[in-house]
């Protein structure tokens, strides 16, 4: 999938090249802009005949622009350039929404009343804009270490000097200006032929970050962090304490750190065991989307080896998992703790979002996702639980990728539930159901069909581990 990103990103270049072009053909429908002294952009002013068109194609272009960068995958050190390429196609994107009143520099009645708001939004646009795609070129450049590119950025420059040059002596505006933006799309289809020969293989380095005196998790935690990048591998484990296994396994989009009252509380008597599942937390995405059998067996690699038991607590649509754990793993089985379990639905999986979970983890690792996690993860995650991000795992792009493929495989991982519940029985092992009261009565059904004991919980905006950590310890201990 990887490798598709790349082949998209490189087609959303080319396009916004060729429609950043169209100007080419504005020089035989639009006679009365001047060739050699007029702006490219006055085809596109208002009084102009086919003003429509060029305002679209170079919002378009711009539109391009900004998806084809989203589409790129991370490279640590890239991210200078690929923000001032979208920041160029961006302003791009602003100066076809905000076209000039009327041929700037051809017509002579131009300018001698009061401009538009859109006018004067459109001039700062142009400038803003070849300010950002000079940088875009210069930075990139820097990093690839390529002469080509290197001779792209030279002659971008030349040409806006000229352009700067010709304005100030009156002559000669319209061809430098035609020679900058021919050398910009000239680059954009560069960058776009460089993606296609990428090999791939390069990946963001992330830096574990945790929380100082925390080692990934609390009061002595070993943490089993694997190298914390965007990239494959092993998951984030964190084990603490000494006694009976206790396994706990996170609800949807948590992460490890949400646990840790509910370990500190277990810690002194118990051998807690927390983990991150693909995406999520510190762990490395999953070339796979999430299914119930990987639940099942990650849960299985993480247990006690036999003779020994685990007591298992799941959040959420996690429960699936402890569950189906459960049927398929009897004699591993000690004790299950259900919190606020998910009730699976019996709507049939769609096709289509198996085919888009398919795509979720090669997204995580783009720029489009790390600016959506930048700007939206930390608020949300404050807004959820009302807790830090100590390890600012929520400003990774990998996370909200892997949120949405747990969503979209949630009716799959349902229809695979509710057939095991009719091929495997349930092992005689003490279950505890904890939740509040819910209309529908889903949480009492389960807790009769699992011969669970139920404890009921007032509503509340966060969730149990958080606001009630030692209901949650009390249900393991048995308290």
């Amino acid at each position: 999938m990887e490798r598709r990103l790349y082949v998209f990103a490189a087609s959303a270049f080319i396009v916004a090249a060729v429609l950043g072009s169209a100007w080419v053909t504005g020089q035989f429908t639009t006679p009365l802009v001047d060739r050699t002294n007029g702006y490219v952009s006055e085809l596109a002013a208002r009084d102009q005949p086919w003003t429509r068109l060029f305002r679209v194609c170079e919002a378009l272009s711009g539109l391009a622009c900004v998806v084809g960068v989203a589409l790129v995958p991370r490279v640590a050190r890239e991210w200078p350039g690929w923000l001032a390429l979208a920041a160029f196609g961006l302003l791009t994107f602003a100066g076809g929404l905000f076209p000039l009143d009327c041929a700037a520099l051809s017509d002579l009645l131009c300018g001698r009343t009061a401009t538009s708001f859109a006018h004067r939004i459109h001039l700062l646009a142009g400038v803003l804009s070849t300010g950002a795609v000079l940088a875009a070129m210069a930075l990139l450049t820097a990093c690839w270490r390529s002469w080509a590119s290197g001779l792209f950025t030279v002659l971008t420059l030349a040409a806006t000097l000229l352009t700067g040059a010709g304005l100030a002596v009156g002559h000669g505006v319209g061809l430098a200006h035609r020679a900058q933006l021919t050398l910009i799309a000239v680059w954009l289809v560069y960058v776009a032929m460089r993606l296609l020969v990428v090999d791939g293989e390069q990946e963001e380095q992330v830096p574990l970050r945790v929380a100082p005196g925390r080692a990934g998790g609390v009061g002595g935690a070993r943490g089993q962090a694997p190298n914390p990048t965007i990239g494959y591998g092993r998951p984030h484990v964190v084990e603490e304490g000494t006694g009976p296994t206790v396994l706990i396994t996170a609800g949807p989009g948590a992460a490890w750190f949400h646990w840790d009252a509910v370990a500190a509380a277990l810690a002194a008597s118990h051998r807690v065991i927390r983990f991150d599942r693909p995406g999520l937390g510190l762990s490395p995405r999953s070339p796979a989307p999430p299914s119930l059998y990987a639940e099942v067996a990650r849960l299985a690699a993480l247990s006690p080896d036999h003779p020994e038991q685990v007591i298992v607590v799941a959040h959420g649509v996690a429960c699936w998992h402890a569950e189906a754990f459960a049927r398929l793993h009897p004699l591993c089985l000690a004790k299950l703790v259900l919190v606020e379990p998910a009730c699976p639905g019996g709507r049939r999986p769609l096709s289509a979002a198996r085919s888009a979970g398919r795509w979720l983890p090669a997204l995580g690792a783009t720029w489009g996702a790390a600016a959506l996690a930048r700007l939206t993860g930390p608020p949300a995650h404050r807004l959820l639980t009302g807790l830090p991000d100590p390890s600012g795992v929520y400003r990774m792009g990998k996370v909200p990728a892997a949120v949405a493929g747990e969503w979209l495989a949630r009716r799959d991982m349902a229809a695979d539930l509710l057939r095991l519940r009719v091929d495997k029985p349930f092992p005689p092992v003490p279950v505890t159901v904890i939740g509040a009261y819910e209309r529908d009565g889903c949480r009492e059904r389960l807790a009769g069909d699992l011969g669970a004991a139920l404890v009921r919980l007032p509503a509340a905006a966060r969730p149990v581990p958080l606001r009630d950590p030692d209901v949650v310890a009390a249900a393991v201990t048995g308290r």
